[in-house]
């Protein structure tokens, strides 16, 4: 039994978050080797078997594989089979590492072929063990529906082997894993009864990485709680004296820190980080993080004096596959800060120096995906000192290497670089063939688990948005081809899904539809803001797409639309408002309807742009007429994310639930009281009002009603940050991901989908430019098929009205739910106390129009 409870105190030690590109993925706790004990009584290969783990541990991957290769062949010839399956599960998990998934697939599979052979024979913290590793190989190639089944099996026999941790481990595996196909819900309700289990175990070693992975999987879900327990873990981890874990526990605060945008207090704890770190790989992660933090916050004084030291430390770390990319990010570190030159801090020469130090290290140890970061670092510097062929030759070898490798997180970056490159020679061909490779490589991470290195860490505002918007800037040069204009349109609604899953921290689903095939009668506007210009592309059923350009800075256009928002404010000059009003018009609409090219459209879609999904496009103004006069106006985040069918106006019904009284801070919206009666007298309503209101109430009322429409009437907010995007029930805060979850808890049946989700008293947050993600997010997210809200926080009277007047046309025949709105909102321009824009143009409907 010694044995046993030695493997698995190691076993769970070591607990990390890995980044993926687009989506955000938790590593599973690890199934890495434990302190080596022979099974049976033979020895003779334990020293191989123990190499493997200290090389493993201090990341010489390729090394380890060597090592316990040896012991397999070792104990395969002293007829030794439960040793052999032992040392091919560990063998698995250092393949996994370096990428290598086809062989790590067949080393588990030969693992657990020799303990089905020896069944009676083999130990139940054996199996655990292999089960363990064969799911974490297949959540990390995509099959994380059949990881949850392996780590299901892990825990029973952790349970036949009296291991509480291990079974522990493996739900809480388990939960991560429902992360990663999208079930918060399941998940989160997982993770807080294991919590209460952890909370009722002695304080040791393993409670404590228990509570740290639960922290970074609640972290990742957006869970407030994660704080909380990363200190819990730390009073614990200082309690015992627990100083191996201290470090990487504050290390994981001081990212927490980070992330809730307080650098001192992040500061303060890296500075604990490394004067506690018990091993160089801690102390150095705790110092690039402080390098990376008085970077972030403009502190090159700061800096500099730190960065000589982490440089002379990264000279001197012997070759492994955590000094290799320790080394990429410090250089990563300093290329990627736009506010300091890296020349002042480290001379460009030096950093040149380590990565072709790098890449030779990298060759030497095996570690083909590190050689690869490593060459397209060093070629960012050669790029930065103007020596274009030079760093044209390192790139096109990390591409290269990428390819063989078919790593599509390296293809994106590597892609990218050479594309800019060849653009950067004037090749437009080669630079559109090239940023096009990139682009599919973003696309092909979108649902791949394959995660990336820790210290490799990617901002989708730096390192994806960019790629899509360079390659459509190149295809939109000049005179536009049919082919070149499709390509455009597509890049914008893919980037608008890469948006999406950035925002969500996982892939959203998409179903692509053409126009036509949802409503003939609708023209579809994709307007892309460019450095120097704005391109707005036209499709229509049966037609050419047509495009049309004015010559602006983004600047300038983004200052147009910042001032027509302010003067939406009714205490503004309407003068103003319409001059700004009439500029965004004369740049979206005048153009085509120069050309006739809305003849026979009866509903305007429009697919925006940055900060233009601010910008409410019903209140756009010709000098005589608003634009919902004359056409109804829809917004979509593409046509790929939206489903087909329509409302049944036949069978109308709904929840409808709201808070009328102050709660939580929040104020009081009297007229929601009056919006609920009236919008019940419209059509058949389940009412939840104030203390009905809870979260729990509106969950059992969803799944089991057959409702059409979920009307909320409460206060909520959207904004780009997913743990900032709420609605407010009677019982607290429901996060973005709480709510799409509860609305799609209707099961897999299409046809019990919600048709319509109103949230009538929401608004963006102030000052966002991307608040309106956390609105798109949620219109696709919920699986309803219609979304309407609100850009601003609207009078709850006008509220009231337009609500009341948009369900009495919807009951009629034949109307589209964008002509109802579009009516609602007339019915208010024609109220002498509501006929300014700031009262009716805020409320857009988002998705399916028809």
């Amino acid at each position: 039994m010694a044995f046993r409870i030695k493997q698995t105190r190691w076993l769970y030690v070591s607990l990390s978050i890995l980044s993926l590109y687009l989506a955000f993925i938790i590593t599973p706790v690890e199934a890495s080797p434990p302190v080596i004990t022979p099974v049976l009584s033979s020895s003779q290969p334990t020293n191989g078997l123990e190499q493997g783990r200290n090389l493993y541990q201090s990341g010489r991957f390729a090394e380890a594989v060597i090592a316990w290769q040896t012991a397999a062949q070792q104990y395969h010839t002293q007829g030794d089979r439960l040793n052999e399956a032992l040392s091919l599960s560990y063998l698995s998990l250092a393949q996994q590492e370096l990428n290598q998934w086809e062989v790590a697939q067949q080393s588990i599979e030969q693992s657990l072929k020799l303990l089905q052979t020896n069944k009676p024979s083999a130990d139940a913290i054996l199996w655990a063990q292999a089960f363990n590793t064969q799911a974490n190989l297949q959540l990390h190639t995509g099959k994380a529906e059949t990881a949850i089944e392996s780590w299901q099996q892990a825990q029973k026999f952790y349970e036949q082997a009296g291991d509480k941790m291990g079974s522990l481990g493996s739900q809480i595996n388990q939960a991560q894993a429902l992360q990663t196909l999208g079930f918060y819900r399941r998940s989160k309700q997982q993770l807080e009864v294991l919590t209460q289990k952890l909370q009722g175990m002695p304080d040791n070693e393993i409670k404590i990485s228990g509570l740290r992975s639960l922290a970074l999987a609640l972290e990742m879900i957006g869970d407030g709680n994660s704080q909380q327990l990363l200190e819990q873990s730390l009073a614990i981890a200082n309690k015992i004296a627990a100083k191996p874990q201290l470090s990487s526990i504050l290390i994981s605060l001081g990212q927490t820190a980070v992330d809730l945008q307080d650098p001192n207090m992040a500061f303060d704890y890296f500075e604990q980080a490394q004067l506690l770190a018990t091993n160089p790989s801690d102390q150095l992660q705790a110092r690039l993080a402080q390098f990376k933090l008085f970077l972030d916050y403009d502190k090159p004084e700061l800096a500099t004096p730190l960065a000589p030291q982490l440089l002379q430390q990264l000279r001197e770390l012997p070759p492994s596959h955590i000094s290799l990319y320790a080394a990429i990010n410090f250089v990563g570190i300093l290329t990627l800060n736009r506010q300091s030159n890296p020349d002042q801090i480290v001379p460009l020469k030096d950093l040149a120096q380590l990565m072709a130090v790098t890449v030779k290290s990298a060759q030497q140890i095996e570690d083909a995906q590190a050689e690869a970061y490593a060459l397209h670092q060093w070629a960012k510097l050669y790029r930065r000192t103007q020596q274009i062929s030079e760093a044209q030759e390192l790139a096109q070898k990390s591409l290269d290497i990428a390819r063989k490798l078919q790593a599509n997180d390296i293809i994106a970056q590597s892609a990218w670089q050479v594309a800019q490159l060849y653009k950067q020679q004037g090749d437009r061909s080669k630079a559109i063939t090239t940023y096009t490779e990139a682009v599919n490589a973003l696309k092909a991470l979108r649902g791949d688990l394959v995660a990336i290195n820790p210290d490799i860490q990617f901002s989708f505002r730096s390192s994806v948005e960019p790629v899509y918007r360079e390659l459509v800037d190149l295809l939109l040069e000049n005179q536009p081809s049919q082919a070149e204009l499709m390509q455009a349109r597509e890049l914008i609604e893919a980037l608008q899904i890469a948006e999406l899953d950035n925002f969500f921290r996982e892939a959203c689903l998409d179903r692509t539809q053409q126009i036509d095939q949802v409503d003939p009668t609708a023209t579809v506007i994709y307007p892309i803001i460019l450095p120097d210009r704005l391109t707005v592309i036209l499709s229509k059923a049966g037609q050419p797409l047509r495009s049309y350009v004015t010559h602006k800075s983004q600047a300038e256009i983004e200052q147009t639309l910042d001032n027509f928002l302010v003067a939406l404010n009714p205490v503004s000059d309407s003068k103003d408002r319409d001059r700004f009003s009439q500029q965004i018009y004369n740049w979206l609409i005048r153009p085509a309807q120069a050309e006739q090219a809305f003849i026979n459209t009866k509903t305007l879609v429009f697919v925006l742009d940055g900060r233009l999904r601010n910008i409410p496009m019903a209140a756009l103004y010709d000098g005589k007429q608003y634009l919902i006069e004359k056409y109804a106006v829809a917004l979509s985040p593409g046509l790929q994310l939206m489903a087909t069918r329509s409302l049944n106006q036949n069978h109308l019904s709904a929840i409808v639930g709201g808070i009328s009284q102050a709660r939580a801070g929040f104020s009081a919206l009297p007229a929601v009281e009056s919006e609920i009666k009236q919008i019940s007298k419209a059509v058949s309503s389940s009412v939840l009002l104030n203390q009905e209101f809870t979260s729990q109430a509106l969950a059992e009322r969803v799944k089991s009603s057959s409702a059409s429409i979920v009307h909320l009437a409460t206060h909520g907010q959207f904004s780009s940050r997913l743990e900032d995007t709420f609605l407010l029930t009677w019982d607290g805060q429901m996060n973005v991901k709480e709510l799409s979850e509860l609305l799609k808890n209707r099961g897999s049946d299409p046809s019990k989908a919600i048709e319509l989700l109103v949230l009538s008293a929401c608004d963006t947050a102030a000052g966002d430019d991307r608040a309106v993600l956390g609105l798109a997010g949620l219109a696709v997210k919920s699986g309803a098929r219609s979304t309407i809200a609100t850009l601003w926080p609207v009078k709850d009277q006008a509220a009231a009205i337009l609500m009341t007047r948009f369900y009495d046309q919807l009951r009629q025949p034949k109307i589209t739910k964008a002509e109802a709105l579009r009516q609602a909102q007339i019915s208010l321009i024609r109220q002498n106390d509501f006929h300014d824009p700031f009262f009716w143009s805020g409320f857009v409907l988002i998705g399916n129009w028809t």
